[in-house]
């Protein structure tokens, strides 16, 4: 295939890389090879993106909340790599509180002659397309907004949704459907409930007919452990982010935080039942593309705040919800589910 040699920087967390899936089919289907730069937290999810060729790794100093120092041979090994392959044209994608231009100066060091990113501070000569993001649109539309404006669109056929390569059958792992899945952690605790409310949400659903699976990675398994207990079958941290997808894929639907396995939800098609803490804003973040229901109070005193860990004393945003309302959330996903499914019969 003709077409530009593009680079796709997305420096952020599995999620994040999850989101940008859109603009980067966009990207290939209008270049002749896509590279995506992705940090060590989304190189696995940057790995199943359909329409990346190659993924780079950078541990970004401007980046994440343990970021590393700056380091000028890690710094001088990105530029050479980058150079070497001879790009011809970049995006630069960001969440709306990040600025691309750290990124925009490293590529301009690299020789890539063309670089686009959204940017409020004045980019100087480090950008070419100097895009402004709509105001409050999804981080997902955001960063398709960006590849359009770079020239990009989506191949015919494609509906813009969130997308990986197809994941495992995991039937093996968690026996038969029908099942929910509930995902009790997350990197920033103030996205979750707290270890005892998930506990007794599970058991409520179980209470309720439903079979329930809970997932989380290898430091979440005595998490999962407490929160599975006796009602639900403990998948903690017998899953890759692939099998994952296998596990979230077979749900009817997915319990889980503001976090990346909303997003992966979202990528395998399954509706999410999403406890979206508002120290970020849902217009923003809300899973993108599939049939959801947001809980959780989000005009509580920590909205927009960003806070990792919950900054008002007893976590009220998400441990207050009822199980009432989380049954009757499954509830309407389902109905939704069903109706859609004799629609199309």
């Amino acid at each position: 295939m003709t077409g530009p040699r593009t680079l796709v920087v997305r420096l952020d967390s599995a999620g994040d890389v999850l989101l940008a899936g859109p603009a980067v089919r966009m990207a290939a289907a209008g270049s002749s090879r896509v590279t995506l730069l992705a940090g060590p937290l989304g190189q696995t999810a940057a790995e199943l993106l359909p329409g990346v060729d190659e993924v780079l790794v950078h541990d970004a100093p401007w980046v994440g909340r343990a970021a590393p120092p700056v380091d000028r041979a890690r710094t001088d090994a990105l530029v050479d790599a980058l150079a070497a392959r001879r790009f011809d044209r970049a995006l630069i994608l960001t969440s709306y509180h990040q600025s691309p231009l750290p990124a925009a100066l490293l590529l301009k060091l690299a020789s890539v002659p063309w670089t686009a990113a959204d940017s409020e501070d004045y980019p100087g000569s480090l950008l070419e397309l100097r895009h402004r993001r709509a105001p409050g649109r999804h981080e997902a539309r955001a960063a398709m907004d960006l590849a359009a404006a770079a020239g990009f669109a989506l191949p015919d056929g494609d509906d813009g949704r969130l997308a990986i390569h197809p994941p495992p059958d995991t039937r093996p792992l968690t026996g038969p459907a029908p099942y929910l899945v509930v995902h009790p952690g997350a990197s920033a605790p103030a996205r979750a409930w707290s270890e005892q409310r998930a506990a007794r949400a599970v058991a409520a659903l179980a209470r309720a007919g439903h079979r329930v699976v809970v997932t989380g990675g290898p430091a979440e398994k005595e998490l999962t452990a407490a929160v599975a207990g006796e009602h639900a079958l403990d998948l903690g941290g017998r899953t890759a982010l692939h099998e994952l997808a296998g596990v979230l894929a077979g749900a009817r639907a997915v319990i889980v935080g503001n976090t990346g396995p909303s997003h992966l939800a979202a990528a395998v098609g399954t509706p999410v039942v999403c406890l979206f803490s508002p120290v970020v804003p849902a217009v923003r973040w809300a899973p993108y593309g599939v049939p959801h229901v947001l809980l959780g109070d989000q005009e509580a005193p920590c909205a927009r705040s960003r806070a990792v860990h919950c900054p008002v004393r007893g976590h009220p945003c998400l441990d207050a919800l009822g199980d009432a309302e989380v049954l009757a959330a499954v509830d309407r996903l389902l109905s939704t589910a069903r109706s859609t499914s004799e629609a199309r019969a």
